[in-house]
């Protein structure tokens, strides 16, 4: 069985999807399984990486570009955004070596790299079948056009089970993290680094520094006034992640309404960033929402105490360790921190849960027997299994030709 893995994103963007292709190939490689490890730029490190030439979604020239095909409508073939863009140049060169090296599976969580290979392969230029790994929260009109397909989350599957969005191909399978990386302990000298003191409370949150969705402007109104309320606290917020439209902005603002107990870091090198889960003594997520955030794996395997809001995903993510709050109260949060920058007790309790419940559901062993199952379901699947799962879901009928390259219906 000859496997990729891809993503557009890996080798220029810092975000959780191109974290999982990274790790998804190297577990397998690892295992000794034949595996490619598919990026849009950077350097093939290792023998079984391969750079795959695209137009990077923060060129300059993609937004000279973008805009004016919105004009003529070419967002129904897929160039309506700079990610769009860019997906589809990376999958068009993608699918030459997906051909040329006669690969059996193609897994990944860019949606748009595993339609345009699922078309490929109806159209017979590759063998290859396409499974998406759901980390981007595509709506049910877009789910249903994917034949394969796992949620992280088992709620989300029931969730797509009541929309009457479902097919019989698809599964639950966790995302993983490599626990002998983000394991538990103490870090002194990040914390020299970041001039935080050894003895101060260090809350931490790895996430796009934006609003919209990851709240982070909300972050810092509840560590604002846990502060002000509580000036004597030696209390500190860390927060790492990749750069956004927004990110300057929110910076800023930490930095007005924080000072120096703010220690935003961007683009922090991914190799460094076990250091900072154990340079912390507890982690916080403020989405409403979410998939299955990389981030939050790392942070209980590190044995912090999760915070995050009252969602059925991310209290199954946490189990017992962490507390799930409603994070749409203003003041849950800053309650909730204090209640762990005060009592290191509970702090160790709940970091030992975060740890054994990481160790037991998402360990790489676990999660990697569960994914290689499910390519060889893939493999086993007859061409009209596609067909009769398309007809139960409620998608288009077979008489319906789609767009060639288009996510939207």
């Amino acid at each position: 069985m000859k496997i990729a893995i891809a993503s557009s994103g890996l080798g220029h963007i810092t975000r959780g999807i191109e974290s999982w292709a990274h790790d998804t190939a190297h577990a397998l490689h690892a295992r000794g399984h034949d595996v490619i490890l598919c990026k849009g730029a950077g350097a093939a490190d290792t023998d079984f990486e391969r750079v795959i030439r695209c137009i990077h979604r923060e060129s300059p020239r993609v937004q000279r570009f973008v805009n004016p095909v919105l004009l003529h409508g070419l967002w129904r073939v897929g160039l309506a955004t700079p990610y769009d863009l860019e997906a589809t140049t990376f999958t068009w060169n993608l699918l030459k070596i997906l051909r040329r090296e006669k690969i059996d599976i193609l897994h990944a969580q860019d949606p748009t790299i595993v339609l345009m290979t699922q078309r490929a392969r109806r159209a017979g230029f590759v063998r290859t079948r396409a499974i998406l790994g759901h980390g981007t929260n595509e709506p049910h009109k877009v789910l249903r056009k994917f034949e394969f397909l796992h949620h992280g989350c088992p709620s989300h599957l029931q969730e797509a089970r009541d929309k009457g969005c479902y097919r019989p191909t698809w599964r639950a399978i966790p995302n993983f993290i490599p626990t002998d990386t983000f394991r538990p302990g103490r870090c002194d000298a990040m914390r020299d680094e970041l001039n935080i003191p050894p003895d101060a409370f260090v809350l931490f949150c790895a996430s796009a520094i934006k609003r919209k969705h990851k709240r982070v402007d909300y972050l810092i109104d509840e560590f604002a006034q846990l502060i002000s309320s509580h000036s004597e606290l030696p209390a500190y917020l860390v927060l790492a992640g990749g750069e956004e439209a927004e990110t300057d902005e929110l910076v800023q603002l930490g930095r007005d309404r924080l000072g120096d107990r703010f220690k935003p870091l961007i683009g922090f090198p991914r190799h460094r960033i076990p250091d900072l889960y154990r340079a912390a003594d507890a982690f916080v997520l403020c989405s409403l929402r979410e998939m299955m955030p990389l981030a939050l794996l790392e942070a209980l395997a590190s044995g912090l105490p999760c915070l995050v809001h009252q969602y059925h995903a991310l209290e199954w993510m946490i189990g017992d360790g962490g507390r799930a709050i409603d994070m749409s109260a203003p003041g849950a949060l800053a309650g909730a921190v204090l209640h762990l920058a005060t009592n290191a007790q509970e702090r160790q309790r709940l970091g030992h849960a975060a740890r054994t419940h990481c160790l037991d559901n998402f360990s790489p062993d676990n999660v990697i027997n569960q994914i290689l199952d499910y390519y060889r379901f893939a493999l086993g699947v007859g061409a009209g299994a596609g067909v009769t799962a398309r007809k139960s879901s409620g998608a288009h009928s077979a008489r319906h030709r789609e767009p060639v390259l288009s996510l939207r219906d």
